[in-house]
């Protein structure tokens, strides 16, 4: 990475995996003008993983799962933040079994439910209703 200031190189003087944001927060050191600064980094599934549906394979989109739960938390006044952390601890859950780079989309949706049931029943309900996964 490059020093934000000056555009020099840069080095990491201390680094920690965040669990729940699925990425790794780094203090960094420039080595030209000795500036520190802290970056959050993340890495894009989209690239990594597909999803299986009907035998077709399409990106992963951490976006439309997202979407899926907003819509699904419409009814409470957090749901933006509430679909924000919810849809982070969906790929974690899915992160943790996965074996392969392909997910099968009733994987996706059984967490999704999953998650959401211990979290807000109502939204369970909803999200069941557009998304089946028998």
């Amino acid at each position: 990475m490059v020093c934000i200031f000056c555009a020099g190189g840069t080095k990491v003087t201390n680094s920690r995996p965040q669990k729940r944001s699925n990425s790794v927060w780094r203090r960094r050191e420039c080595v030209d003008c000795g500036t520190i600064f802290t970056s959050t980094e993340g890495f894009d599934l989209s690239g990594s993983i597909v999803v299986a549906t009907n035998q077709v394979l399409v990106d992963f989109s951490r976006d439309k799962l997202f979407v899926s739960v907003y819509e699904s938390l419409r009814h409470r006044k957090s749901a933006l933040e509430d679909a924000t952390a919810l849809t982070d601890t969906i790929i974690n859950r899915l992160l943790a079994t996965i074996t392969e780079a392909t997910l099968q989309r009733n994987l996706i949706t059984k967490t999704a439910c999953h998650v959401l049931d211990s979290f807000d029943a109502a939204a369970a309900t909803q999200y069941r209703a557009f998304h089946p996964f028998w």
